[in-house]
């Protein structure tokens, strides 16, 4: 890779000489002869992005994209777009390290390696498996240490830039709380039981009827309080026949459109006309509906707080992107 220190030296008198465009492609020659050859591809205030670091970190999507199988008009606009992406979030990297130069932002070797410490025990790897690991990627411990700084460096900037200036007032969790309600409202769920009975495949119309005709005699009986769960043992042809019908615990989001209308308008006790479904006929039986407690706007306070925090530091993060993008120097250079 080239000396970037060389490279600045170069990119001053291009930028100040207007020449950029023509003499962003160099070419060294070192010590033994060979030829390293890079591309300047973006100009961000006084630091530049190499070519060899963007194809760096965008090498693995490409690799993924190329595996997938994809047209090569799909293949091309995927490729396309995560190029861009990937060169803006060098693009971004470059604005916040040259912040943090600015501001002067520090972390200490005792920071990096309680990170790594504290990564290691979510992961529950040993110190051996995380070196390993890194061998494996071909990532030495040095420049992890390095990754690990940058990451940490760039968090104290947000938190500086953007954390420290955001408050979550009761009055907003309050207003999310009313405007969520069902989210934190209580959930009902339906302890069902069904009776089946399957129509032969190649069936015709007389043999369907009289599969009817029974189980409706079924569902006349039940209405005179026969026991559901007797009549499923003895008449369903569903595989849980011998339980009873029993189909467990549902919520009703969990059922099709067609039954939750259906189930919906039952209570407890009650159970269903004889309805089609794909493979003859059924009666659906609730024996029991459960409400589970909602959250209070008490009880709901540190969730909606922690929600409310997250989305306003996405939004103003962007928006200080967006102004120091405004106030910087960029040039993408194609």
């Amino acid at each position: 890779m080239i000396d970037e220190r060389l490279l600045k030296h170069l990119l001053s008198w291009i930028f100040y000489t207007g020449f950029f465009l023509a003499c962003s492609f160099f070419v060294i020659r070192s010590a033994g002869g060979s030829e390293v050859v890079d591309r300047i591809v973006a100009i961000v205030n006084d630091d530049i992005i190499l070519l060899y670091d963007l194809n760096r970190l965008i090498k693995p999507y490409e690799e993924r994209i190329k595996a997938s199988g994809y047209s090569y008009e799909e293949e091309r606009k995927m490729l396309f777009r995560v190029r861009e992406d990937a060169l803006n979030m060098l693009i971004d990297q470059k604005l916040a390290d040259q912040e943090i130069k600015r501001y002067k932002i520090s972390v200490s070797r005792q920071e990096i390696d309680k990170a790594i410490e504290r990564m290691k025990e979510a992961r529950f790897i040993t110190d051996e498996d995380f070196r390993e690991e890194l061998s494996k990627q071909g990532v030495t411990l040095e420049e992890y240490h390095k990754n690990v700084k940058e990451q940490i460096l760039r968090e104290k900037l947000v938190n500086r830039e953007v954390k420290s200036k955001i408050v979550v007032t009761t009055e907003d969790i309050k207003k999310y709380y009313e405007s969520h309600i069902d989210e934190y409202a209580g959930e009902k769920s339906y302890h069902l039981r069904n009776i089946v009975m399957n129509v032969p495949e190649g069936a015709d119309e007389t043999e369907k009827l009289m599969i009817l005709k029974k189980m409706e005699a079924v569902l006349s009986k039940l209405k005179q309080g026969e026991s559901f769960e007797k009549f499923a043992k003895s008449y369903s042809d569903s595989p849980q026949a011998f339980e009873g019908g029993d189909l467990g615990l549902f919520k009703i989001d969990e059922l099709s459109s067609q039954l939750q209308k259906v189930i919906k308008a039952l209570e407890a006790g009650e159970f269903t006309d004889v309805l089609d479904y794909d493979k003859g006929y059924q009666i659906l039986y609730v024996q029991e509906i459960k409400n589970t407690s909602g959250k209070s706007l008490e009880e709901a306070t540190a969730e909606v707080s922690q929600k409310l925090y997250k989305e306003i530091v996405d939004k103003k993060y962007i928006s200080w992107l967006e102004d120091l993008r405004s106030r910087s120097h960029i040039k993408i250079i194609r």
